[in-house]
């Protein structure tokens, strides 16, 4: 390699002696006539003194002032090709970083003695700051990806797994592991050296893809199935145990079958319900993507609920104040769709805020758009189980919904109809104090 440096510099010193006499001909002819007069008269001792100060001052001007030439021939080495123990560590080709830039997955460019030549924007929000020739494993404290990134380096193979963070949120990735030429395919055959070889094949492009999301919903669909499959079972194990009972012991038990009966109709209509609750999520995620165009009175159709849920609010011993604006507000939004967020909002806090005996339903036009809130006075929700409520088939309490014949998936209707309809839901609560939900639209 050393030998390979030395003959590249040859040429170049030639080229650059050269190119410096070429540079300063015209002051080396005028040395010379000057020399030659003075030896024409005789004066050869001057003479030679004139051609020394002459060369001095020639070769001190060149020395202080390099010319373009000399500059090209210092480009020239500097291109030479770099040894494969310094190209090691040298930071990512210049092409390298508009690439990986461009990408909106973290990557990482590893060198083969595992150190970070290059990580890309994505990769600096998710890890921080990783200096240029920094240890993969300083930064990376999974075994599993630095073990993968050993065997990539090793067998040549593209290697992928699934990776898990705790913090600061749960996330999981698909971490993949490949190796990369060090250079674009057009400059290989440029100044081809033992350097290439150094460097060729020997960079590695660590990837990191962000699959929470896809794993979220797989996770809320199998739970999805439990759920729904659990809350079927129930009314439909209670159904056959009492036409069991009503075939067998209770055939002639008159009063027993008026007992059984009642309950047999309560399951079966909260089967309905459930079925019902589940067929309308089905319908508003297939038109989830399509915004309403119809304008929609609020102050009316809150009204409307109002005067629907006045005998359940009597039964519940429960008031419901409303508060309406005198002017008109008017949202973009599908009519039925609306009712029944408002329906659900105001039943729950009626059912599960029964113990305040109270309930509040305002009307405003706030800074950024109208606003809708409903407010009980309640138990409250205890902080931890804020964030899931609307998730579908949760509870804060299983025995109380059902007692409240609630099927979870009200409040999950609530937030796709919104997510339809451009809106926001708020959920503020305070254990002892009641629960406000806010829609603004």
């Amino acid at each position: 390699m050393k030998e390979g440096v030395v003959l590249a510099e040859e040429p170049s010193i030639r080229r650059l002696l050269a190119s410096s006499v070429r540079a300063g001909r015209w002051t080396v002819l005028a040395a010379l006539v000057l020399v030659s007069g003075l030896l024409v008269l005789g004066q050869s001792v001057a003479a030679a003194s004139l051609a020394g100060i002459f060369l001095m001052l020639f070769l001190f001007q060149r020395g202080e002032r390099p010319g373009p030439a000399e500059a090209a021939a210092r480009t020239e080495l500097a291109e030479e090709p770099v040894p494969a123990d310094i190209a090691d560590v040298m930071p990512a080709p210049p092409l390298a970083s508009p690439v990986l830039e461009a990408l909106d997955m973290p990557v990482l460019l590893i060198g083969p003695s595992e150190m970070v030549l290059h990580q890309n924007a994505s990769a600096l929000r998710l890890f921080g700051p990783i200096p240029a020739g920094s240890y993969l494993g300083a930064y990376v404290r999974s075994p599993g990806i630095l073990d993968m990134v050993r065997d990539t380096f090793s067998s040549g193979r593209v290697t992928q797994l699934e990776h898990s963070e705790r913090l600061p949120s749960e996330a999981v990735y698909l971490v993949r592991a490949a190796l990369a030429a060090s250079q674009p395919a057009g400059q290989q055959g440029q100044g081809a050296g033992a350097g290439d070889a150094g460097m060729s094949g020997r960079l590695l492009v660590l990837s990191f893809t962000d699959i929470s999301q896809t794993r979220r919903i797989d996770r809320m669909r199998s739970d999805f199935v439990a759920n729904a499959s659990h809350e079927l079972r129930t009314p439909l194990a209670s159904l056959t145990g009492f036409i069991e009972t009503l075939q067998g012991p209770a055939r002639n038990d008159t009063k027993a079958q008026e007992r059984f009966l009642a309950i047999m109709y309560e399951q079966a209509t909260r089967m309905s319900r459930l079925v019902d609750d589940l067929l309308s999520l089905s319908r508003l995620e297939l038109k989830s993507h399509l915004p309403p165009q119809e304008e929609v009175e609020l102050g009316p159709l809150i009204g409307h609920v109002h005067d629907s849920l006045q005998p359940l609010a009597v039964e519940l011993g429960v008031t419901i104040a409303l508060s309406l604006p005198e002017q008109p507000v008017r949202v973009r939004g599908d009519r039925d769709e609306l009712i029944e967020v408002v329906e659900n909002l105001i039943e729950n806090a009626c059912k599960y805020g029964q113990e305040g005996k109270k309930v509040e339903v305002t009307l405003a036009v706030g800074a950024n758009g109208p606003e809708l809130s409903v407010r009980d006075y309640g138990p409250g929700i205890p902080p931890e189980h804020v964030p899931r409520i609307t998730e579908r088939f949760y509870r804060v309490n299983v025995e109380t919904s059902r007692t409240k014949k609630g099927t979870g998936l009200g409040l999950a209707i609530v937030k796709h109809i919104l997510t339809r309809h451009r809106a926001r839901l708020v959920v503020e609560s305070e254990v002892g104090r009641g629960t406000v939900f806010t829609v603004r639209f």
